[in-house]
Formats: structure tokens, C-alpha cells, sequence
């Protein structure tokens, strides 16, 4: 049974709404969907008729996530954002009208040149339109973009810190929960497709570039469909189509598993960690304890989770696991030494 749809990547609001009508028929058509499916569209407030938006809500989808970014207009003109700042409004403000009640809005700080009491006014603004969810994400320079290839001069490492610690408080003030590591809901509201990624549960990748996670009897596979929409739609719909695969192994999984629940500020009752990777959880007994030790995770009544230490240096602590993977992949590799000499 199909629980969420999330129409991501890229913008697929340039879809009018009649394809998005005629994507979800035909999910509907091939897979059961629940009756209270959670289904995401994701806008950029610089490339959506805002009168559409009826439009895809009346097609079924139910949550709207606008990539907003910032409500700064010189924000927005570094990072070449095609929207401004009352384009964002008047995108909030069509959604509302459209007859959207679970709503999205995507923030980014630590932007060029961007201190404490400009975050917090991004947020101020955001908070000010009630939005059912916000996702605050630090900016990252990602390969094959200007940004990387040309750097700006970013805030440094102690007042991104002072801007998370001041935005963190100005919106769990304002009622909001902060589940996961960039993640805000007011209670009740949290992002039901997200939560199954960060609970290492499956997903079908529908489109060019799209990925999926699947465990069958033989175990957990990652794949991964061609990139190039030109190449994915000439062999859409065949073998042809995906562009490869990964089958985890038992290392893979126990890594993978906590490197998404870890970003829960609930974490996760033990046995999950058994029912997703089909391990026990000694496998990971030794980061476990060291993560422990070091007052990065938590253990009460069933349950595991990062502590505020862990949450702030959550790197450090997702590579305890990372280092335990290892050291199995070295004793594994110098066993096989052994017994081939």
C-alpha cells in the first residue's frame, strides 16, 4: 500500500495541472494508494502560475513545499534565485487560497554575507505565514555549480553556529517541533515520506535520475534510473531505463540504517534497527557503546537517540558507525588474506 508520493526534483511545477492529474490516475491505477496518502508537489515561487495551484489540489495533491530559500531580496539575487520576495508571498498566500492546509516552506541560512539577526528575520517572516512545516537547511557548495567552482565568502564556522542556535530557539518558541536535523513541524504535521526515509523504509523512483530503495527475500537493493531525461524517455519503461544498481551488503545496511535515523531528534526503538537491515543490533554494538561514552546517543525504555550533543555534531557521531563499518571491511579483507595463503 502506496502511504506518500513526493513530485520532486528539479521543478515540477512547470507541470500543468491536468499532467499532474494524469501522473497520480495512473499511479492509482497500478498500485494500491492509501485513502489518506500524503501527496507533496514541490513549487519554486519563481516558476509557477500560482493560479494552478486549485489546479493540483484539485488533482489530489495535499501538501504543497515551496523552495522560498530566503525572503531577503539580496539573498535571493546571490543565489540567483528567479523569484523575490513578493513573488514568495504571493505564491504563500495562492496556496492558502487554493485551499492548501499542510504547507512547506523551504528556508536555507549560513547564505553569503548573512549574520544571526537576518536568519532570524527570514524566520520571523516565514513563522508569520503559519506554515504547517519548515525546512531550515545551512547552504552547502555542491560539485558542478558556480558557488563551487567560485566560492563567495561564507560565514565562518562560529557565527553558523550562532545563526542555528538563534533560529532553532525563534521557532520552537513559535510551537514547532524540530524532528529531524532540518526539519520543523508543528505537532502532528510532520513530512510522512521524509520520516520513511529517515526510518531506512522502502520507496519506488519514478522518472529520470530517480532512485529507490527495495528489500526483497535475497536482501536490500539500491537502483538508480538513467539521468538524461532524453535517454530515460527512450527506454522509459524498460530494463534499459535504469542506470544501476547496488545490492547492500550486511555493512552497508548497518551504516545506512543510522546514518538516516540518527538525523530523528526521536530516534528509534531497537528493533527497528533488526526489522529494516535484518541484523541484530551487536552489530553495531561497538560504535554503539562509543557513541554512548561520549554522551552523543541516548538509550531509554527501547529506544535510541541522538542526544544534543550528537545532534550538533552529528558528522562525528554518524562516523562512529562509519569507522565500525570499516574496521569489519579490514577484518574481513585480512581473513581472507589468511586463508588464501
Amino acid at each position: 500500500m502506496v502511504q506518500s508520493i513526493f513530485i520532486g526534483g528539479g521543478t515540477p511545477s512547470l507541470f500543468s495541472p491536468n499532467e499532474i492529474a494524469r501522473l497520480l490516475g495512473a499511479i492509482r491505477a497500478r498500485l494500491p494508494l492509501h485513502a489518506d496518502a500524503e501527496i507533496t508537489l514541490e513549487a519554486n515561487p519563481g516558476a509557477v502560475e500560482t493560479g494552478n495551484f486549485a489546479g493540483y489540489r484539485a488533482a489530489g495533491v495535499n501538501r504543497l513545499s515551496l523552495g522560498i530559500q530566503s525572503f531577503d531580496p539580496a539573498m535571493l539575487r546571490t543565489l540567483g534565485r528567479i523569484h523575490g520576495r513578493e513573488e514568495a508571498l504571493r505564491a504563500i498566500d495562492a496556496a492558502r487560497r487554493a485551499g492548501f492546509d499542510n504547507l512547506n516552506i523551504d528556508l536555507m541560512y549560513g547564505l553569503p554575507g548573512q549574520d544571526s539577526r537576518a536568519a532570524v528575520e527570514d524566520c520571523h517572516t516565514a513563522l508569520a505565514q503559519h506554515p504547517e512545516h519548515l525546512s531550515l537547511y545551512q547552504l552547502t557548495l555542491e560539485p558542478n555549480t558556480l558557488f563551487h567552482a567560485q566560492p563567495p565568502p561564507l560565514p565562518a564556522e562560529d557565527e553558523i553556529a550562532a545563526i542555528q542556535e538563534a533560529i532553532e530557539s525563534r521557532v520552537r518558541d513559535a510551537g514547532y517541533v524540530h524532528y529531524e536535523v532540518s526539519a520543523y513541524a508543528r505537532p502532528g504535521r510532520e513530512c510522512r515520506h521524509n520520516l520513511n526515509y529517515w526510518r531506512f523504509g522502502d520507496y519506488l523512483g519514478i522518472g529520470a535520475g530517480a532512485h529507490a530503495k527495495i528489500t526483497g527475500a535475497d536482501g536490500i537493493t539500491r537502483l538508480w534510473k538513467t539521468k538524461h531525461p532524453d535517454a530515460y524517455m527512450r527506454h522509459a519503461g524498460t530494463p534499459a531505463a535504469i542506470g544501476g544498481e547496488w545490492r547492500l551488503t550486511p555493512d552497508d545496511r548497518a551504516f545506512e540504517f543510522m546514518l538516516n535515523a540518527l538525523r530523528l531528534a526521536g530516534g528509534f526503538p531497537d528493533e527497528l534497527f533488526t526489522q529494516r537491515t535484518g541484523l541484530p543490533l551487536s552489530a553495531i554494538g561497538v560504535a554503539l557503546d562509543a557513541a554512548v561514552e561520549k554522551g552523543l546517543v541516548g538509550r531509554s525504555n527501547g529506544l535510541l537517540y541522538p542526544t544534543p550533543l550528537g545532534q550538533r555534531f552529528l558528522n562525528d557521531l554518524v562516523a562512529l558507525f562509519l569507522s565500525d563499518r570499516q574496521t569489519a571491511e579490514d577484518a574481513h579483507a585480512t581473513s581472507g588474506h589468511n586463508l588464501a595463503q
